[in-house]
């Protein structure tokens, strides 16, 4: 196979991923744009592939995170991946029409339009923590535009990327769509290679990694990065049960390993036994039983584990009080790294947990004096991923909306705006 002239990187890669990448860097190529029979003909095989296998899938999961419910992947994972499927398929022969665009009278009689083709190979480095649908998605979105796709699916969740390896072989040539195994020295090479485009999906931290390894070549890149998502619960709030119970859901999904879970709680200052006790009647309500439920998961590996007792450990230590806000220890044996929901009150801004994306069940609540210092409070660090905010005062909301920037915001409830 001839040489790749666009690979300055390549020759850093192993040789069997510089191989994969010419073969379709070629195809490409030779086919720079795919019909849109094709198009749909490589959605219905993601969709075959999922509905297949949903179940290996989810059991793949579970015994990846130690305890992860098939109800709980099929929900979080199948059905935010079924969604996107069926909008792409709706949507992919519009999406792809030729637009007219109206032409200058100077220009005229000329006419223009816009026509929109694939970038040619697509990269696609996903994480962990929804190690299905963070994959297939932009996989199928990839090809419903003509690209064609290469996968480096976690090592984290070895099980589960393994089966989509085998699994997207039975589907897809390689030269279509092919996954590729490994751990970090594989994501680096990767990275390295000369796309038309990389996503990643992951920590703020390898997304650095992930640009600047992409900047070599000049790859356009796409970095879906996580972040500390404020939640404001503003004065006006009236129904402070009914606010935990939406911040607890949004918290407590997956364990609380989820990019725009609610990072920590901004509450106005002297509510916060009401608020604890509110959130304590959340997670009673939405999981009767932590040890052993399935759909509470566990963390997903030692070391994630090890970390976010760390966290509590450095709080406690630096005089923060924390609050085990589950319901009682059932008699049946929890999971190894199921890790309780914690409140956790009187953090001071160094420790790790005010600093660091927490991902997972920990929740500080900071005390706040209204709407301004929520503002101030959130422009002094990184721009969050998501923002929530829950009240009754429409001007309150409008300015804390109108004072910040994030990249989401659902108001009164927790993370709708990905959903919607």
């Amino acid at each position: 196979m001839k040489a790749n002239p666009h690979a300055p990187a390549a020759a850093a890669a192993s040789a069997g991923l510089v191989e994969l990448f010419e073969r379709q860097h070629d195809e490409s190529r030779r086919q720079p744009d795919a019909p849109l029979a094709l198009r749909r003909d490589r959605l219905r095989r993601v969709a075959a592939l999922w509905q297949t296998h949903e179940r290996a899938l989810a059991q793949a999961v579970g015994e990846d995170f130690g305890l992860r419910g098939e109800r709980l992947t099929q929900v979080a994972d199948g059905l935010v991946l079924a969604s996107l499927l069926s909008n792409l398929r709706r949507n992919m022969g519009r999406w792809s029409r030729r637009q007219r665009v109206r032409t200058p009278l100077y220009l005229q009689p000329a006419r223009a339009h816009v026509e929109r083709q694939p970038l040619g190979v697509v990269g696609i480095i996903g994480p962990w923590n929804y190690p299905l649908q963070l994959t297939l998605g932009p996989a199928a979105t990839a090809l419903a535009a003509g690209n064609r796709v290469m996968l480096k699916p976690s090592e984290i969740t070895e099980r589960t990327s393994a089966l989509l390896a085998e699994l997207v072989a039975r589907y897809f040539a390689p030269d279509e769509f092919t996954v590729v195994l490994g751990g970090a020295d594989m994501a680096a090479e990767f990275a390295a290679l000369p796309f038309d485009h990389l996503f990643f999906t992951g920590s703020t931290a390898v997304g650095r990694k992930v640009a600047a390894a992409a900047a070599g070549n000049l790859t356009p890149t796409t970095l879906e990065l996580g972040g500390k998502s404020p939640c404001i619960v503003d004065r006006s709030c009236r129904d402070l049960g009914q606010a935990a119970l939406k911040i607890a859901h949004g918290k407590l999904l997956n364990g609380g390993q989820t990019c725009i879970a609610p990072d920590y709680v901004l509450l106005p200052r002297g509510r916060e036994a009401e608020f604890t006790a509110a959130y304590r009647s959340a997670v009673a309500r939405l999981f009767p039983r932590i040890e052993g439920n399935a759909d509470y998961a566990a963390i997903v590996s030692d070391r994630q584990h090890a970390r976010l007792v760390g966290l509590l450990d450095e709080a406690r230590a630096g005089g923060a009080r924390i609050e085990d806000v589950g319901p009682p220890v059932a008699p049946a044996a929890g999971a190894a790294r199921q890790l309780r929901p914690m409140l956790v009150y009187g953090a001071a801004a160094p420790m790790r947990l005010l600093q660091d994306e927490i991902f997972g069940p920990l929740l500080p609540v900071l005390p706040c004096d209204g709407p301004d210092d929520a503002i101030a409070h959130i422009n002094a660090g990184p721009r969050p991923l998501a923002l929530y905010w829950f009240g009754d005062d429409r001007a309150a909301r409008d300015r804390v909306l109108n004072g910040t920037v994030s990249g989401g915001v659902t108001v009164n409830d927790t993370l709708m705006h990905i959903a919607h």
